[in-house]
C-alpha cells in the first residue's frame, strides 16, 4: 500500500491539472465557534482547495449564534448560484441541532454527503474506498469488519464494501467481546471508527495480511493525536494517525464538490 501522504500529493496534482479546464467552482466552509481540532481541519481543507485551484471561502460564526440564524444563512447558501457546494464543520454548539443542520443543506450542494437525499457519499468512507480502489485492493469475497455504526462513517463504509462483494460485519458497543474477537480474527480488512482509543489492540488475534484503517482522532493526555487503534499492530498495513484518513477525507470533499458541479 502506498504511503497516504504520497498518494494524496499525487491526487492533488491530478485534480489541479483537471480543474485548470474547469473554472468557477467555489466551496464554502461554515464554522461555528472555535475548537482547536476543527480550526486545524478547516484551515487544512481550505489549503487543499487552494492547492488544486478551487475558490474556497470560510465563514466564521460566533458560538452563540442562534439555530435559526444559522439555518437562515444555509438557506442563503442554497440559493447562491456562485456557490458550487458547502459544508458545516462539526461539532456544533449544543444548542444547535446537528440533524436540522444536515437537513437544511441542499443535497445538490452537500459536499460532506450528510443529507439523506444527497447523491454524494460521506467524505470519510469515500476517501477510504477510493484509496483502497486506487491501490488495486482486491475486495471481492474477502472478510471486512467495520467497528462503529455511525451514519457518517460506519454505515456508509459498510455499504461501499458490500457493493464490492465483500463479506461485511459491523461491530459496535453492544457486540459481545467473544464475538468481536472471532470476527476480527478472520478479517482481511478492518475499519475502526469509534472515537475511542485502544479500540483495537495487539491483544486481538489479527491476520498478518490484514489491512487496518484507523479513522479515529483522539487527543491524549500527552497533547498528541492518537487513533482508535494502538500503533504498530502486527498487520500488513495500518493507516497512520495523524497523516492518514484525515487526508483522504479532505480529498473526498473536493471529489464531491467536483461531482456536484456536474
Amino acid at each position: 500500500m502506498q504511503v497516504i501522504k504520497e498518494y494524496v500529493a499525487e491526487k492533488k496534482e491530478k485534480l489541479r491539472q483537471m480543474l485548470q479546464k474547469q473554472q468557477g467552482l467555489k466551496m464554502v466552509i461554515v464554522q461555528i465557534g472555535h475548537v482547536p481540532a476543527s480550526d486545524r481541519y478547516v484551515k487544512n481543507k481550505a489549503k487543499d482547495a487552494s492547492d488544486v485551484g478551487l475558490d474556497c471561502e470560510i465563514i466564521n460564526l460566533p458560538e452563540e449564534i442562534t439555530e435559526e440564524a444559522l439555518l437562515e444563512l444555509l438557506r442563503g447558501l442554497n440559493e447562491d448560484i456562485s456557490v458550487t457546494g458547502y459544508l458545516v464543520q462539526l461539532p456544533l454548539p449544543k444548542h444547535i441541532s446537528e440533524e436540522k443542520v444536515k437537513l437544511a443543506i441542499d443535497p445538490k450542494k452537500d459536499v460532506d454527503g450528510f443529507h439523506p437525499l444527497s447523491k454524494t457519499v460521506p467524505a470519510t468512507p469515500l476517501g477510504i474506498y477510493n484509496y483502497l480502489k486506487d491501490m488495486n485492493y482486491e475486495f471481492q469475497g474477502k472478510n471486512a469488519v467495520v467497528i462503529g455504526r455511525s451514519n457518517i462513517v460506519g454505515k456508509p463504509m459498510a455499504q461501499l464494501l458490500l457493493k464490492e462483494s465483500m463479506n461485511v460485519t459491523v461491530l459496535h458497543s453492544k457486540t459481545p467481546e467473544a464475538e468481536k474477537r472471532m470476527f476480527i480474527r478472520h478479517a482481511d480488512l478492518i475499519v475502526v471508527a469509534t472515537g475511542h482509543r485502544h479500540t483495537l489492540t495487539a491483544d486481538y488475534e489479527l491476520k498478518p495480511t490484514a489491512i487496518v484503517i484507523d479513522v479515529g482522532i483522539n487527543v491524549g493526555e500527552d497533547g498528541k493525536l492518537h487513533g482508535d487503534c494502538d500503533p504498530d499492530l502486527p498487520v500488513e498495513f495500518q493507516s497512520p494517525v495523524p497523516g492518514g484518513v484525515g487526508l483522504l477525507t479532505r480529498m473526498s470533499v473536493i471529489d464531491n464538490l467536483i461531482e456536484l458541479s456536474k
